[in-house]
């Protein structure tokens, strides 16, 4: 057996939401280490190759991210591998284009362009809220930020509005029912909706129900909840085409026949 961690992919055992197909080679890009997992980000050579169509193959990627042209939280990432993950924003100067990396209702990264004034931030998610050395408090987000003196009302699964040129949190929201969510996990990954309910199980994993703009009610776990707005119609961050609802096989036959008939 080799020894030390992987360096390889194949390209069948790719994440299916990086939607790369089976025969235009062997292998796929093998995310480097970073702030989101491996299975739960979108390494930068299939953003720019695959979704945004800038490059051609893997090598035109190299050269772009070689000339710091593409920043990743407003820092420029040379490694055409990087791991970019939920919330992140992508930002290419050359072109002025601003993206947020969100999930659509059917789990797969979407290319959502946003405007250069939401690009200045993103949100968190704490994940730990803890005492460091000398009794200085900080928290952890999702995306591997350390916050020191973070607002003594922040708590493990609420969401914080980070700045992305100081690096400092702006703003937060509490976990409470009546604030919109985001689900970040699961079989319902992307949708949309107000928390209604929360059920808690010592000792197993709490259950939080969620309630869509259409009226749909589902459940998921705690921690595949991400917070994005204080109240309903209120979310920090735009949201991708559908808005975050999911529709039945029979309602997207639906709208495609209206879309054809226009």
């Amino acid at each position: 057996m080799a020894r030390g961690p992987k360096k390889h992919m194949k390209r069948l055992n790719a994440p299916k939401h990086w939607m790369l197909d089976k025969l235009s080679g062997r292998y796929a890009p093998k995310p480097s280490a970073g702030p989101h997992k491996t299975r739960e980000c979108l390494p930068l050579l299939v953003f720019l190759r695959n979704r945004l169509k800038y490059a051609l193959t893997g090598d035109e990627v190299k050269r772009i991210v070689k000339r710091r042209l593409i920043k990743v939280d407003g820092k420029p990432r040379t490694d055409p591998t990087y791991p970019a993950g939920f919330m992140d924003v992508i930002s290419i100067e050359k072109t002025g284009e601003n993206f947020r990396l969100l999930y659509d209702v059917k789990g797969r990264f979407t290319v959502h362009r946003i405007s250069a004034e939401e690009a200045k931030y993103k949100l968190g998610r704490v994940r730990r809220v803890q005492l460091g050395p000398k009794g200085i408090p900080y928290c952890v987000t999702h995306d591997g930020r350390t916050i020191r003196y973070p607002d003594p009302l922040v708590k493990v699964n609420d969401t914080i509005k980070i700045d992305l040129t100081t690096g400092k949190m702006t703003d937060f929201i509490k976990f409470d029912t009546g604030n919109e969510a985001m689900v970040v996990g699961g079989r319902n990954l992307g949708r949309v909706g107000i928390i209604t309910h929360r059920e808690r199980h010592h000792g197993s994993f709490d259950i939080v129900h969620v309630k869509d703009s259409q009226g749909h009610t589902f459940a998921t776990r705690l921690s595949n909840i991400f917070l994005i707005g204080k109240g309903s119609k209120k979310s920090m961050v735009s949201l991708p085409r559908q808005k975050g609802v999911r529709l039945s096989i029979a309602e997207e036959r639906d709208r495609r026949l209206e879309a054809k008939e226009r």
